[in-house]
């Protein structure tokens, strides 16, 4: 085992294991599904409508989803398929210390596509909404770190599965991110 794996387990087992508690063993479960953020995303549609004209607002949503199709394929198909990391809660050298919160699945861990995800939807968002108030960007980044940080609580990722993902879905935000800023800067806002 490399330096680099001892860390990610030592540093799971942590997250995992050590500092669980029954308010997380309540929350996380909920706070990592998509399905629990649907007022969020809406919330975030409505903003780009209220803030931007039609075309403009359609354009930055577009990119959103345009930036989070690209973070989901890359994370999904592209590298998980041709890194095969098994997820802790597969592994078997690790699933004995694992506390096993969420039914573990059957792909593999590596980059985490919740974590990719979720960096590319609060990363694009941020680069359009942030002038509405300095608390935007932090928000946002904080909620996607802690829909990340729950993958590692549940015991489906390890933190550099997390690390991973966060820099390929904050990386394809950002390069989408500008490409639809330049384009929209000729429409009125």
């Amino acid at each position: 085992m490399t330096w680099w794996q001892n860390l990610d387990i030592t540093l799971f087992h942590y997250i995992n294991c050590d500092w669980s508690n029954p308010f997380f063993d309540f929350l996380l479960p909920i706070w990592r599904e998509r399905w629990t953020w649907i007022p969020l995303y809406i919330l975030l549609v409505v903003l780009v409508f209220r803030f931007f004209r039609t075309r403009a607002g359609l354009a930055i949503l577009l990119g959103l989803i345009l930036a989070v199709g690209i973070s989901d394929f890359t994370s999904s198909t592209l590298i998980k398929k041709n890194v095969q990391r098994l997820r802790p809660c597969n592994d078997p050298d690790v699933r004995t210390i694992v506390i096993q919160r969420i039914p573990c699945g059957s792909g593999y861990s590596f980059t985490s596509s919740h974590a990719a995800n979720h960096f590319a939807v609060a990363v694009y968002m941020s680069l359009f909404l942030a002038r509405f108030g300095p608390w935007v960007r932090p928000v946002l980044l904080l909620w996607a770190f802690l829909v990340a940080y729950a993958q590692v609580y549940v015991g489906v990722h390890y933190p550099g599965d997390i690390i991973g993902g966060a820099v390929l879905g904050s990386g394809i935000a950002w390069i989408t991110g500008l490409f639809i800023r330049r384009k929209t800067q000729g429409l009125k806002v």
